[in-house]
């Protein structure tokens, strides 16, 4: 595989973009309404954009886990978008059972900050102090609990990104690095009890949701809240009403609200 260099779409972008997850919330959004905004698609949430006729300006997938256990998902992610963006264990696993749908294609390799088959390269406590003065590359550092220095946000996706244990921050992170100045979230349900819009039941692939928001997903988001948005250059909405997300961090817009800041953006 040839991989193509986030260096070479840093700060390309600028106006508004959709980033587009899996939870049930998204089904209810018309996205067709909005077929000129780039999405940002990941996981399974490329049935929705195959239901609403768009193409993803970017496929993101960074579980091996997903495309092991939804491969025809994941081969269709990258087939219908314009652009993917996986990790190297998400690719190894897709090149196993559906090869065909990496052929000529925008690839682009996700690389985890500090993390090398999943597993530290160096301490996270010394990472995080190491990447103090840093512009591009933010966490929280603490000397006395170990989980807080494992929480941050990348702003340039050629250094890297941070985990944070949910797809849609790796979403954000790119959304910022592309330069992208309004991020609308779709599906950031983040309740695993809601389910995915695309699947029910014992059928349904296993969350961890619950085990890592407290310790790794809200605080993520809240850093992204303290030191990330900027107004005017770059703002985040959720556009689920029943987001566990507080809107006190992440603040919430109705359909019209949505449909006012667009036509503003682009008028």
């Amino acid at each position: 595989m040839v991989f193509d260099s986030f260096e070479h779409n840093f700060q390309s972008e600028s106006g508004p973009v959709f980033i587009l997850a899996s939870g049930p919330s998204a089904a209810e959004f018309p996205l067709k309404e909005f077929p000129n905004i780039p999405v940002i698609a990941m996981n399974g949430s490329i049935l929705k954009c195959e239901t609403d006729g768009i193409t993803p300006y970017f496929y993101l997938c960074d579980d091996p886990s997903f495309v092991e256990g939804r491969p025809e998902l994941a081969a269709k992610g990258v087939s219908q978008s314009q652009r993917t963006a996986m990790t190297a264990d998400c690719y190894e696993q897709l090149s196993l059972v559906a090869p065909h749908s990496l052929e000529a294609k925008h690839l682009y390799l996700m690389s985890r900050l500090n993390r090398r088959n999943r597993r530290a390269i160096i301490p996270d406590k010394r990472f995080a102090w190491s990447i103090r003065n840093d512009p591009d590359l933010h966490s929280y550092f603490s000397l006395l609990h170990a989980k807080p220095n494992r929480v941050g946000f990348s702003t340039n996706m050629s250094k890297g990104y941070f985990g944070s244990r949910t797809i849609p921050l790796a979403g954000l992170q790119l959304a910022r690095h592309l330069g992208f100045s309004e991020v609308f979230l779709l599906g950031v349900d983040l309740n695993p009890s809601f389910g995915r819009f695309y699947e029910q039941g014992d059928s349904a692939l296993p969350s961890t949701l619950d085990k890592d928001y407290d310790d790794y997903i809200l605080p993520s988001f809240r850093l992204m809240a303290e030191r990330i948005v900027m107004p005017g250059r770059f703002e985040v909405f959720n556009l689920s009403e029943n987001s566990r997300l507080p809107a006190s961090i992440v603040p919430r817009l109705s359909l019209t609200e949505v449909h006012t800041r667009l036509h503003e953006s682009i008028s």
